[in-house]
């Protein structure tokens, strides 16, 4: 080959060059961009998961990793709404299981009082449930109640509501008082009243009740029956007894010249209240003993005037 050939062909291959250069560069730029992706400010390539920390908490969108949007704790209940009488199931879901904490459950009623407390164990499988009826003095109200669920730390807590039709109202009963000739009126939630006595020697009332629940017993007694006073003649407290305990939640609701009315709360289980006072008609009573001396000075006093001897002469 000559000299001259031998320059021209050199001179084709570098002219060729240079133009594929521009070509050769586009070209890897696009397989760049198809190796990569970008998260942010930091490049990451495509055929690798991007590192935890640039994971965004609310989202898991990227095919093959675990979300991490899953909430601490969730609670519900099997229905949205209830009557008195009915079983209410409260249940839910942790994300954790932590098997030595123990779950609160909190309910309240539509005035934000507390009328349930308790302390479940979440199952190994991270969940729980528990029941309870909703009838009794404190499931008085209707409206939407509040159940508030707490596991462990603030941060581990639900909320949920349901609606509540109200306790059912009862109607006033009568009973006897036993050794007397009077009677009281009352109502009673979640309960039964088997008798009601009179105990002279302790200056009260002992009722006898079932329970099927923690209820409220309303009964109103005649002043003539048993009465409250202090020493200058205004009315004094009455003391109750629950089963022998001091009963500080009892409160009188209706004062009148003849009768007093009290407020009696009790617990499932309860079996006597003892309503104590400062007088009860004794089961012998003043009027029996005045009767008897009456009689017993009139056959004094016939038998003297017919002479007649109620005892034999030897």
């Amino acid at each position: 080959m000559s000299n001259k050939f031998a320059g021209l062909l050199l001179l084709v291959i570098i002219f060729g060059s240079v133009a594929a250069i521009p070509a050769f560069a586009a070209t890897n730029q696009t397989s760049g961009q198809s190796m990569a992706s970008s998260v942010g400010n930091t490049t990451v390539p495509a055929n690798l998961p991007p590192p935890s920390y640039m994971l965004n908490a609310n989202s898991s969108s990227i095919p093959g990793m675990p979300s991490t949007n899953l909430p601490a704790v969730t609670v519900t209940t099997d229905k949205s709404s209830y009557n008195d009488g009915d079983k209410i199931t409260i249940l839910g879901t942790t994300r954790d299981y932590m098997p030595d904490t123990p779950l609160t459950v909190e309910v309240r009623n539509p005035v934000g009082n507390i009328i349930k407390v308790d302390q479940i164990q979440v199952a190994s499988d991270k969940t729980y449930s528990t029941s309870m009826t909703a009838t009794g003095l404190l499931w008085s109200a209707a409206g939407t109640y509040t159940v508030s669920v707490q596991y462990g730390s603030p941060d581990r807590s639900a909320k949920t509501t349901f609606s509540f039709s109200g306790a059912a109202p009862a109607g006033p009963s009568t009973i006897s008082v036993d050794g007397t000739n009077s009677s009281v009126t009352y109502t009673i939630t979640n309960g039964k009243v088997i008798d009601i006595k009179a105990n002279p020697q302790s200056k009260s009332l002992i009722v006898s009740i079932q329970t099927t629940g923690n209820g409220l017993l309303t009964i109103t007694m005649p002043r003539a029956l048993i009465d409250a006073k202090k020493s200058d003649g205004t009315d004094d407290q009455f003391i109750v007894l629950n089963d022998g305990q001091q009963n500080s939640q009892a409160n009188e609701t209706l004062t009148t010249s003849t009768e007093r009315t009290l407020a009696i709360p009790f617990k499932n289980g309860t079996s006597q209240i003892e309503i104590v006072g400062t007088f009860v008609i004794p089961e012998f009573g003043p009027v029996a003993a005045l009767v008897l001396a009456i009689a017993i000075v009139s056959i004094i006093a016939i038998s003297r005037r017919n002479n007649l001897r109620l005892l034999p002469r030897y």
